[in-house]
């Protein structure tokens, strides 16, 4: 059995439902910053299952680049139009030839692009609302070396970094994610006017829950300023009843708060990347889909980078599950975080530490479960691997 070096602590602060502050954030799909995080993945996904299909394993690659530039738009009831292109542009490296095979990296990637935009945002005309442009190049020598390593059981990490985890969700952590990725499910199903760029905003006073919501309407389905303020009731009344099957504390919903008698929200794609909304790669929503300033944060980008041994994707996938694992299996958690911390070269299923830290609920010492906590963290680190598959086949949600 591997010698994994786990620590298990107190931790530094109250449980994060106990703070008197909360602020929560989640980017929906629509959102320009969403939007490159999704496309990217998709690259990776397409990218990984293309050198599998043609050399047998995957090579080193990254891309966790994509920029997008916003174009302009000219929405108005019943229908606008774009006057100037979204451009989007796929930055990052890819192995193009391996042992003799020219492999084609660059219109894989235009294609997982395509496809992406056309699923998520249906609106976009692909073929005239965006330009897709592409820019991979060779990866670091260095890299692919530790890529690569021969004979090895278990992929070496490729920097020296970290991923942080938490759970179990606070209430208006629930309420967040869950109302975005509904809105965006079956509301929109059912009501057609509203596009996928749904932003949420949670705010927790004590015991009073304020969620700001800024929803993109779609102008060709809303005819008159009375059929979009129907639509923005709609869209309160739905979340106030998404909000209500999380928490009994007092919640007040707020929908495209900066309207005016000049001003609405009104888009011709339902994104606010058609008006001068520009996004990038890992500046929106954090690996379990939410941005938690009252918790800990990794920087990194999660996004499209490679699956194999890439610590900004791996670790941050495998910290949330860790976290989420071990309060559903060991009763007296009220908080955890989970941090993993990695060291180039060393594999990735022994991290330079893995570092616990928890909550308790009241009456229960954190020497009665430590060991319980221990066995669950090195079960899921020797099982790591299953995090490169599930990401390779789409299994897993990056932001």
């Amino acid at each position: 059995m591997t010698e994994r070096n786990i620590q298990v602590e107190p931790i530094d602060r109250r449980a994060v439902e106990d703070q008197d502050i909360e602020i929560v954030e989640r980017k929906g799909i629509g959102h320009p910053d969403s939007i490159c995080d999704g496309i990217a993945e998709a690259v990776s996904s397409e990218l990984s299952q293309l050198y599998l299909d043609r050399v047998g394993k995957v090579l080193h690659y990254n891309t966790d680049e994509t920029q997008l530039v916003a174009g302009n738009s000219n929405p108005r009831f019943g229908g606008g139009e774009l006057v100037e292109p979204i451009y989007i542009l796929l930055v990052g490296r890819a192995t193009k030839e391996y042992e003799g095979t020219k492999i084609p990296t660059d219109t894989v990637a235009l294609d997982a692009a395509r496809e992406y935009l056309n699923e998520n945002i249906p609106e976009l005309d692909v073929g005239r609302d965006v330009i897709i442009d592409v820019k991979l190049g060779e990866g670091s020598g260095d890299l692919q070396d530790v890529f690569s390593e021969e004979g090895a059981t278990v992929p070496m990490a490729n920097d020296t970094s970290f991923g942080v985890g938490h759970a179990p969700l606070s209430e208006t952590e629930e309420i967040v994610l869950n109302a975005e990725h509904r809105l965006n499910g079956e509301f929109a199903a059912d009501h057609p006017a509203l596009g996928p760029d749904v932003k949420i905003m949670g705010k927790r006073e004590r015991d009073t829950i304020d969620v700001t919501v800024a929803a993109a309407m779609v102008d060709k389905y809303v005819e008159s300023r009375g059929e979009y303020d129907a639509m923005v009731e709609a869209v309160r009344d739905y979340v106030h009843q998404v909000a209500n099957e999380y928490t009994d504390r007092d919640v007040n919903v707020y929908v495209n708060t900066a309207d005016d008698d000049e001003s609405i929200y009104l888009t011709t794609t339902g994104t606010s990347a058609e008006m001068g909304d520009d996004g990038s790669v890992g500046r929106g929503n954090r690996a379990n889909g939410l941005i938690t300033p009252n918790r800990s944060m990794s920087m990194e980008a999660t996004s499209g980078k490679n699956p194999v041994n890439h610590i900004g994707k791996i670790y941050n996938l495998l910290s949330t599950k860790i976290a989420e694992t071990v309060v559903a299996e060991v009763d007296g958690i009220r908080d955890m975080r989970v941090r993993l911390l990695s060291q180039i070269g060393r594999p990735i299923d022994e991290p330079h530490v893995a570092d616990a830290h928890v909550v308790t609920e009241e009456g229960v010492e954190l020497s009665d479960i430590e060991a319980d906590i221990v066995e669950l963290v090195d079960e899921e680190l020797a099982n790591v691997s299953t995090i490169t598959k599930r990401a390779i086949d789409g299994d897993v949600t990056t932001f």
